[in-house]
């Protein structure tokens, strides 16, 4: 029995190969191809474009990508037991697969490998997904070598980087993704849709990338400020961001911002305004 690109049913990869998903590795599979055909559809027009995914794990969403007509998509998995079914893959698709065995979290820029225009599309592993999204917003310059970023995350995480001001949920992540980006849920997964099921439930963000930052600010100071305010998020800003300079209070108001507000309270354009009048 073979699925409509010509391979196994993902079911029948994982037994051939051994590939039960391993905890310590955040590993959750999407065995319905039908769903991983959408990922890729969410991801927009893959023609002509270079796409890195990571944690491609039994490859499900590997081959989606590539039958949505990427140019060229550059896997990075960890798990050496998943290398021969992601080479079945590329056998299938001469040219277009490249698997790098590394960990993405020490795999240098994967991105340098590849050619504009780039889009990276996963089902990120849970237990990498918000350092690996950090990294993808905070490149050296902007715009970055990427377009968009189609990532699959733990729902409670998705919801932290579309949060907005005033939601519990709103945080640094949120601040980080919409200071540069356009970032929306595109679909969400109850725990039954992977193999072995999680105990919550998934989402898929979808994030654009601006050609420039939403308001002007040194991201290097707005990552301090953010940073600093979040990690003590119950407390005014005028304590919490009193380590940042000793008239904090009045750079505050300078901002626009009552120092006695909290983080949640504090729209981005604020934070960059205050980034900006620590800077001066």
């Amino acid at each position: 029995m073979t699925s409509s690109d010509g391979l196994p049913p993902l079911r029948a990869v994982i037994a051939e190969h051994g590939l039960a998903a391993r905890r310590a590795l955040g590993q959750n599979f999407l065995l319905d191809l039908n769903l991983t055909a959408r990922i890729a559809r969410l991801a927009g027009d893959l023609a002509g474009c270079d796409v890195l995914e990571v944690g491609p794990g039994p490859g499900g969403l590997t081959r989606a990508l590539l039958a949505a007509g990427a140019r060229h998509v550059l896997a990075v998995e960890k798990d050496a037991r998943c290398l021969p079914a992601l080479e079945q893959i590329a056998a299938r698709w001469p040219g277009r697969l490249s698997v790098l065995h590394a960990d993405a979290l020490a795999a240098g820029d994967p991105l340098a490998r590849l050619t504009p225009p780039v889009r990276i599309v996963a089902n990120l592993p849970y237990n990498i997904g918000t350092e690996l999204l950090v990294r993808w917003l905070t490149p050296d310059a902007w715009p970055p070598a990427w377009t968009s970023l189609t990532l699959m995350f733990q729902k409670e995480v998705a919801e932290r980087i579309v949060a907005r001001p005033g939601t519990k949920a709103y945080g640094r992540l949120a601040v980080l993704a919409q200071w540069r980006c356009d970032a929306r849920i595109v679909m969400t997964l109850p725990p039954e849709a992977f193999t072995p099921p999680p105990k919550v439930h998934s989402a898929v963000v979808h994030l654009v990338a601006l050609p420039a930052p939403r308001h002007p600010a040194d991201p290097a100071v707005l990552s301090r400020v953010v940073a600093a305010a979040f990690n003590q998020r119950r407390k005014m800003l005028r304590s919490s961001l009193k380590g940042l300079a000793p008239d904090i209070g009045d750079r505050l108001l300078s901002a626009g911002i009552d120092p006695t507000s909290r983080a949640e309270e504090v729209s981005i354009a604020q934070f960059a305004a205050l980034a900006r009048e620590i800077a001066a």
